[in-house]
């Protein structure tokens, strides 16, 4: 069974939303409630583990804070509760952008983990089934790249073999991810999936158009 981390990007600052978007209700939960929730069932083994508890190739959930560090990370333990959940402070979020978000979670990560499935904390729109996609190509294939895409447009999550995380962690700005992206195209499969991987939730406007 292979192991993979899944590490959620949740250190923005929220300037255009005006207040933490991660803690947002979203039906019964919240915005990364929601989040968490989609991705720790993505990773299910296949449809089978849903009738033997246990059997899942889900290993860990990282969740990566920054901006309103404290609420978000109170919120963090709360889920905690009922998904293998922790979280890491990334010190670099004001100004290292998405790149060192992921670098401190891919750094996290326990050293038993072959891959890391990349989530964005502010994508509840997410479906399960564009998320299974992505874990399932992963467990039949020996690709070391796995990103989804809605009308040839990459989108979250993706994933990423350990192999390739040493690439990822020796990036600098100006770089940014879309550089190891292309830089790595030629490894990339490609899943087909609905158009959620590329939606997330950056205004008041863009909230209240999506909210269940």
């Amino acid at each position: 069974m292979k192991k993979i981390s899944a590490v959620i990007l949740a250190a923005g600052q929220s300037r255009r939303m005006g207040q933490p978007k991660m803690l947002l209700p979203w039906g019964n939960t919240t915005v990364l409630g929601q989040v968490v929730a989609v991705l720790a069932e993505s990773l299910k083994t296949d449809a089978r583990a849903d009738l033997e508890a246990g059997k899942r190739n889900i290993f860990e959930l990282i969740v990566v804070t920054g901006g309103g560090r404290e609420a978000v990370e109170a919120e963090v333990a709360r889920l905690a509760e009922k998904f293998p959940l922790r979280c890491v402070y990334n010190p670099a979020h004001e100004s290292g952008e998405m790149l060192s978000s992921l670098q401190c979670g891919l750094m996290a990560t326990s050293p038993e983990a072959e891959s890391a499935l990349i989530g964005l904390g502010d994508q509840p729109q997410l479906s399960l089934d564009s998320a299974r996609k992505v874990v399932s190509a992963f467990e039949s294939s020996d690709a070391r790249l796995i990103v989804p895409s809605y009308n040839l447009r990459r989108g979250h999550p993706w994933l990423v073999q350990r192999s390739l995380w040493g690439k990822i962690l020796s990036l600098k700005a100006p770089e940014t991810l879309r550089n190891f992206l292309n830089s790595h195209a030629g490894e990339i499969l490609y899943m087909e999936a609905d158009q959620t991987i590329l939606k997330d939730l950056d205004t008041p406007e863009d909230y209240r158009r999506e909210k269940p």
